[in-house]
């Protein structure tokens, strides 16, 4: 069997996907043993918005089964979750958006994938580049480009505190993004994953003006942001602007095997995205649809974010935050993102012996999964000014329950220590 070009690209697994796979045969072959996974990128299992999807999903099936599960559907949506999104941004942003100014996906991801296909790509004597803005961002925006090199990350200024700040940032290099060539897309994240950077509207306005120097529209990924699941502190409102695809996304707010996502933007964005879809799937399930739809219309949606999602993530990362300056080596130069939102914590260890592999092997031995660093960089083996920083973070989940946070974080402490000290032994094999 002879794969094509974008066949090879595609059935290849990404560094992230690899690690992933890794952690799950690792787990499943050893059930056994007892496992401290900090790596997984679920969202935590919180009793009450478990009970209201249930709620809304079930009045969903009793009342919309027939025509929502056994009947095709519009591309674009079913009308009534369409209306109801359309009603939702306009009253509580001040929106002027239609029906035609949304399209209903698999998944913001699928999303971000068919924007990348229509967007960016070969053209006559063209060949534009899905861009990212800032790197690192979501690893799995580097599997959205079906061509090989379509996918480019702009290095970030990295900023720090004075010298007893265990905390730093990463901020946007946009004169690297102005020189940028061939650009057919940007995508940015925010809250970001891995860091939990939340954009500011001033520098969501910085990247709007590059949008528009290079006649491109701007994606924002509001995975973790406002309006939900709200997991960021401020949760800042998202832009509507003629440049700005919004994607929304119902997964971290507490449904991420339902794959339901949602854009936001001008029509001549969110059209070709409705024929993608009509041509590749005929339209997003339509089930978790109609149940989506209700949460919007009865208010549901925005009182899980109020009373559950949000105190309980902000909560969440203040104890692993603790956690993570009780237990790490004072006698070494670490820093933790000074992250605003997101569902992780990102490790810099600025010292020549850390490696980010290397400590995902050592762990694993230990019976700890984090997520090695450089996969969240699109090119971590040859960066032009950030040197070995790409291999020098790692992310630690904190949607974990507490006592598996507590016990791994203690086992991320130790082997901090012993690979300070020389005396960690490496496995041969991840």
């Amino acid at each position: 069997m002879q794969l094509s070009g974008i066949g090879r690209k595609m059935a290849h697994l990404s560094g992230l996907r690899g690690i992933m796979e890794d952690i799950a045969t690792s787990m499943d072959a050893s059930a056994d043993r007892q496992w401290l996974n900090l790596g997984i990128g679920n969202p935590a299992a919180i009793p009450e918005v478990t009970a209201t999807w249930q709620r809304m999903t079930a009045e969903a099936l009793a009342d919309s089964f027939h025509d929502t599960s056994c009947r095709y559907g519009p591309s674009r949506g079913l009308p009534r979750l369409v209306d109801a999104i359309v009603a939702y941004f306009n009253e509580r942003y001040g929106w002027d958006i239609g029906p035609r100014n949304v399209v209903v996906g698999p998944g913001s991801q699928m999303l971000a994938f068919i924007a990348a296909a229509l967007f960016t790509g070969a053209d006559g004597d063209r060949d534009t580049k899905l861009v990212l803005p800032m790197s690192p961002d979501y690893t799995g925006y580097q599997g959205l480009s079906m061509t090989p090199g379509g996918i480019v990350g702009i290095e970030p200024v990295v900023a720090t505190g004075g010298h007893d700040d265990r905390s730093f940032r990463y901020l946007f290099d946009l004169p690297a993004l102005e020189r940028q060539k061939d650009v057919g897309l940007l995508l940015v994240s925010t809250p970001g994953n891995p860091t939990g950077r939340c954009a500011s509207p001033a520098e969501i306005h910085s990247l709007v003006a590059a949008a528009e120097d290079h006649d491109v529209p701007l994606m924002v990924d509001n995975a973790y942001g406002a309006p939900f699941p709200g997991i960021a502190n401020p949760a800042a409102p998202p832009v509507r602007h003629e440049r700005i695809v919004n994607c929304f996304s119902l997964s971290k707010a507490g449904l991420p095997g339902e794959r339901l996502g949602f854009a936001i933007g001008e029509e001549r964005h969110i059209d070709p995205i409705v024929s993608f879809l009509a041509n590749c799937t005929l339209h997003a399930p339509q089930l978790v649809q109609s149940a989506l739809a209700r949460a919007l219309e009865t208010g549901a949606l925005d009182t899980m974010v109020e009373k559950a999602i949000s105190p309980f993530y902000a909560r969440r990362r203040t104890f692993v935050e603790s956690l993570l300056v009780e237990s790490l080596p004072a006698g070494i130069s670490w820093r933790m993102y000074a992250a605003e939102g997101g569902m992780f914590c990102w490790i810099w260890v600025d010292e020549d012996w850390f490696d980010d592999l290397r400590m995902y092997r050592v762990l694993k031995e230990r019976g700890v999964f984090i997520v090695p660093g450089r996969h969240f960089f699109t090119d971590p083996e040859h960066s032009t000014g950030l040197g070995r920083h790409p291999r020098q973070c790692f992310r630690v989940s904190i949607t974990a329950d507490e006592a598996t946070l507590a016990a791994g974080i203690e086992v991320i402490g130790q082997v901090l220590t012993d690979m300070h000290a020389g005396t960690s032994r490496v496995p041969a094999n991840t």
